[in-house]
């Protein structure tokens, strides 16, 4: 027995509900219990303690009834068998250092929130953020336009929408328009709309995206890439305030709020005849620098958790945790493509881990510096499986029925592609 443990046995299923109250930090049931099904036990404690992990312990290998008990909220099934109480041991570890994480998850959002409540994430405690998230409540609290710069990935449009939930036009809508991916020609009608017959394919009139963001805010990313003509007409509806759609010259009134972005120095851009001046000073309001991930610190690793644990929910997976050799080997990066590029690093590390431990050598990066064309290294959905299956092959030292329960796929899958010789055992 564990002295660092305080355990309580019970010998049925309802002894245990009349304590259950008392909020154990883990729950270990077996399925067969003289006086309840597993169930129901299962139900019953999450109905009064739904934040209590429970591990069920059971002697029948049925995948399917294993997966119906975890998607109804159990965290780890065990069968008993010569390696349960090695299985049981690991689990309750697991699900302990996930509690603890899950307690630092909730008070680092607390302290954020008392910065910045905010339902996006702003997730970090580094000085260089928190200056930005200072700089994003003041923009709250007013109509002034705001510009937000930074390398992509950084997370511009969270800020953006940060700042839109927090102000005084957050129940209306926030319409987010990527200048750089709309072509030249359709941007102009994508923005303030058009009238039926303006041009060819125009078969009913359309309202712009002014239109749809009324009383709440319009968010231009990119806006450096605009066209130097279309810089005009923007410019002469954010003077005043209304605009024509296209083939009409009826003016519509507008109000929103603007928040802009881009990647660009865009008094470079200004100096170097690229940007018009005047839109420059009409758009620039209260400018946000934010900063890039490499600079950060400790944020990475606080932001590599919150993707763990959004993964985890989205797939209906148990939780993950990460190994100091893999953190390490995060901090160690520097991280070109930023926030963006750090989540993508933990969801193929959160696929290609073992019992839900991401260690070093599931950290991943992208190699963007190849010199090797990225369009010709770019791997197929059947070369991802395979890496995938070969991968956990070799952690369960080629057992077929183990990896197939742990991806939850037939195990006929696997022998098929072993006869094809598409795996090949080394």
């Amino acid at each position: 027995m564990n002295p660092d443990y305080e355990v309580h046995l019970f010998t049925s299923g309802l002894s245990l509900l009349k304590r259950v109250n008392e909020c154990p930090d883990i729950i270990c049931t077996d399925l067969g219990l003289p006086d309840i099904t597993g169930e129901a036990l299962i139900q019953s404690i999450l109905e009064t303690v739904p934040e209590t992990p429970i591990i069920v312990i059971s002697g029948k290998d049925d995948v399917r009834n294993a997966v119906q008990l975890l998607r109804s909220g159990a965290k780890d099934y065990i069968l008993k068998d010569d390696h349960t109480h090695e299985m049981l041991r690991k689990s309750i570890q697991h699900l302990l250092e996930n509690a603890t994480l899950k307690k630092e998850v909730a008070k680092l959002k607390e302290q954020l929130s008392t910065n910045f409540d905010s339902e996006q994430n702003l997730i970090g405690n580094s000085e260089v953020l928190q200056k930005c998230i200072v700089l994003a409540r003041k923009a709250a609290l007013s109509d002034i336009n705001v510009s937000l710069t930074g390398e992509t990935g950084v997370g511009k449009e969270v800020f953006a929408k940060a700042i839109h939930q927090q102000s005084k036009r957050s129940k209306a809508k926030f319409v987010s328009v990527n200048v750089a991916a709309i072509p030249s020609t359709l941007i102009e009608s994508e923005l303030f709309g058009f009238e039926k017959g303006a041009f060819t394919g125009a078969i009913q009139t359309r309202k712009g995206k002014f239109e749809e963001a009324e009383g709440g805010t319009l968010f231009l990313d990119e806006i450096g890439e605009m066209d130097i003509q279309l810089q005009a007409k923007l410019l002469r509806v954010l003077q005043e305030r209304e605009l024509n759609h296209i083939g009409s010259n009826q003016s519509i009134p507008i109000d929103i709020r603007l928040i802009t972005s881009t990647h660009k120095n865009l008094a470079e851009e200004v100096k170097a005849g690229r940007f018009r001046e005047d839109l420059y000073y009409r758009i620039v309001g209260l400018s946000i620098d934010i900063p890039s991930l490499r600079k950060r610190g400790n944020d990475i690793l606080l932001l590599a958790i919150h993707f763990m644990h959004d993964f985890s929910a989205k797939n209906e997976l148990p939780e993950f945790r990460i190994t100091d050799g893999a953190k390490n080997k995060l901090m160690n990066h520097d991280f070109p493509g930023n926030v963006r590029e750090l989540k993508a690093v933990i969801d193929l590390a959160c696929v290609m881990c073992t019992d839900h431990v991401i260690d070093e050598q599931d950290i991943s990066f992208y190699p963007l510096n190849s010199k090797i064309n990225h369009l010709e290294k770019a791997k197929t959905l059947e070369e991802f499986e395979l890496e995938i299956i070969l991968h956990h092959l070799k952690h369960y030292d080629w057992n077929v029925v183990r990896t197939a329960e742990h991806l939850k796929i037939a195990k006929s899958r696997i022998y098929l592609l072993i006869k094809e010789n598409k795996i090949i055992k080394e």
